[in-house]
């Protein structure tokens, strides 16, 4: 697996959760909650600029049918911006369940729903990236598909 930082991003109408690895990709940890405002993607790219990731994954939301959703669409338009601003490629990821996952894993820290409120986007950001690490590991090449190439 190639060595550098990689960046996991779980797209929201609300929040955008950031998640990073490690210089070795080893372990997928949270970074920041950032509002769904017109100054999303700036700020997202101050976090990009700071780790200067490899890759950046999207999460990208289907149905549990692999049918695109308007959350679909939502985050591939996202994902599209930040691929206008950032050096490192953007790539999207099947994200299923990742918001399950996170919340499972938070409840079982002893999260309630109302305190993890601020870091479940942050937690499925996490998700996405250990998903995308798997892959990567299992196929010796980066997770997902590119985004504007």
């Amino acid at each position: 697996m190639q060595r550098g930082v990689r960046i996991g991003i779980d797209v929201g109408k609300s929040r955008i959760g950031l998640a990073r690895t490690d210089p070795d990709a080893t372990m997928a940890l949270p970074v920041a909650t950032v509002a769904m405002t017109d100054t999303a993607v700036q700020e997202i790219s101050r976090t990009i600029a700071e780790y200067e990731p490899i890759v950046i994954y999207v999460g990208l939301p289907l149905s549990l049918n692999a049918e695109h959703t308007q959350s679909t669409q939502f985050a591939i338009d996202f994902a599209q911006q930040l691929a206008h601003i950032s050096e490192a490629p953007v790539r999207l990821v099947d994200e299923r369940l990742s918001t399950v996952s996170a919340a499972s894993t938070l409840r079982a820290t002893g999260h309630t729903a109302q305190s993890s409120k601020g870091i479940i986007d942050q937690a499925a950001a996490v998700v996405i990236l250990e998903h995308a690490l798997d892959v990567e590991a299992k196929q010796n090449t980066f997770a997902g598909q590119p985004v504007g190439e």
